[in-house]
């Protein structure tokens, strides 16, 4: 399963604060795909503390998607 987190159009903190409540359910073999305008490098420090993986791929639109998985082993 794959939680969705559209954060294009809300206001910081909110895209890194959903995802950070998403990271808390993420079961074995489900990701996140978090939508944004920009690169949320605070939340790729998190990220890479907390034993987190990801994928950072940017659209013709702007948008980056960023999948979000927990680190194998």
């Amino acid at each position: 399963m794959t939680i969705v987190i559209d954060g294009r159009e809300l206001q910081p903190p909110e895209p890194m604060e959903r995802t950070l409540e998403a990271l808390e359910k993420l079961g074995e073999g489900e990701d996140i795909l978090l939508q944004l305008y920009c690169q949320p490098h605070p939340l790729f420090n998190i990220l890479r503390n907390s034993g987190y993986a990801w994928t950072d791929n940017l659209l013709a639109d702007g948008t980056r998607e960023i999948r979000i998985r927990k680190s194998p082993g």
